[in-house]
């Protein structure tokens, strides 16, 4: 007898102690369920954070530099955008007579004009057809404006006037003298506004020197630079 009381108190220790992990367990998955719910909603009410590239980029596009000096010329390629307008916007060579060609434009001078004077000008063709339109010009390729070098250096030939180059940069770009070059007798030959011809003497042994270092002039477009 004194067995069997022994058993039944066990076994309703063990159900109460049962019981108490039960009630537990759900109060920590209902806890659990409540702080997840907590955070969705957090979530949900916090603005979507924006994106840090697409801002920038924007931002870059609409504050992108214009150039107001340089001037178009022969065989520049420029990227003509419309706002809103495809069908119209493109990249083009000027032609060989300074004109561009587009559509509802038709041919339009280009060459001796700045990007944002021809914008003006497309500009105000295209009112005819579209309200207040919305035109940018940039120079893809700058292939109006060169140099030539002469004689005796190892490349001879005609070469872009990009980065503002000198005569020393451009005996650099053009490979160096050949083996018989005349370094004390180089000149420039410089086209001037009135149709005359103006020659520069450039004395390479003094200017790598630094000696008269004034000869090192920046060079010009349509300059030629002679190597006897």
């Amino acid at each position: 007898m004194p067995c069997n009381i022994v058993i039944v108190s066990q076994a309703l220790q063990f159900r109460r102690i049962l019981s108490l992990s039960v009630i537990l367990s759900v109060f920590v998955s209902l806890s659990t369920y409540l702080r997840g719910q907590s955070a969705s909603d957090a979530d949900k009410s916090s603005p979507a954070p924006v994106p840090q590239a697409l801002s920038a980029n924007s931002a870059d596009s609409a504050t992108k530099p214009h150039s107001s000096t340089f001037v178009i010329g022969n065989d520049d390629v420029l990227a003509i955008s419309v706002w809103k307008e495809p069908e119209i916007s493109r990249s083009i060579p000027v032609r060989s007579d300074g004109k561009i060609s587009l559509p509802l434009v038709g041919e339009v001078q280009a060459a001796g004009s700045t990007p944002l004077k021809l914008e003006q000008d497309i500009a105000a063709r295209l009112k005819n057809y579209i309200e207040e339109p919305e035109v940018t010009v940039i120079v893809q390729q700058v292939n109006s404006q060169k140099f030539n070098i002469l004689g005796q250096i190892n490349k001879a030939g005609s070469y872009p006037l990009t980065n503002s180059p000198t005569v020393l940069d451009a005996i650099a770009i053009a490979g160096g003298f050949r083996d018989f070059a005349k370094q004390k007798g180089i000149y420039v030959l410089r086209q001037n506004p009135d149709g005359t011809q103006s020659r520069l003497p450039f004395n390479y042994k003094e200017v790598v020197k630094g000696q008269n270092t004034a000869q090192n002039i920046k060079l010009q477009p349509r300059d030629t630079i002679v190597v006897p």
